[in-house]
């Protein structure tokens, strides 16, 4: 496979794993906050589908394809820059991973309130929190992840 063309999968990937991830985190942020259970449900629903689908193959991806390209170009696995970004990116999979977790509990929780007409319990609202403050630097540290990618600093 040629530089150019990994190149191009590797941003395409990016895009649809930030995306992705960004976009159901704002639906599922908002949808919290008007805090009814059939859109929470709903919602929930297509969320865990959405980072199935999308941000799961785009994840495994990512470092596959970042080697490679590291390894076509030349560029030495101990640069600066790709050790912060080796590191960004475990920090954010170390954030996402519980995520999902907390994502498919929340899903649960949501689907079963609906089904039985109660409200969502506590938990839910518990693993809302944790959901939201994982959240905050994982999505911080890809994009540096992004300006490490682009700008490549010595």
């Amino acid at each position: 496979m040629s530089y150019l063309l990994l190149k191009y999968l590797h941003i395409l990937s990016a895009t649809l794993m930030f995306g992705t991830g960004l976009g159901t985190a704002f639906y599922m942020f908002v949808t919290n906050r008007g805090k009814q259970v059939q859109s929470i449900a709903t919602v929930s629903h297509w969320v865990v589908k959405a980072d199935w689908w999308f941000t799961t193959p785009a994840v495994i991806f990512q470092p596959i394809s970042g080697l490679w390209m590291a390894h076509l170009a030349g560029w030495p696995l101990h640069s600066h820059w790709l050790l912060v970004t080796f590191a960004l990116y475990a920090l954010a999979a170390i954030c996402w991973l519980p995520v999902v977790w907390l994502q498919l509990r929340m899903r649960d929780m949501a689907h079963h309130a609906l089904q039985h007409g109660e409200p969502l319990p506590a938990r839910y609202w518990q693993y809302e929190r944790l959901w939201t403050l994982l959240g905050i630097p994982a999505f911080v540290g890809l994009l540096v992840v992004y300006w490490m990618m682009v700008a490549k600093p010595a």
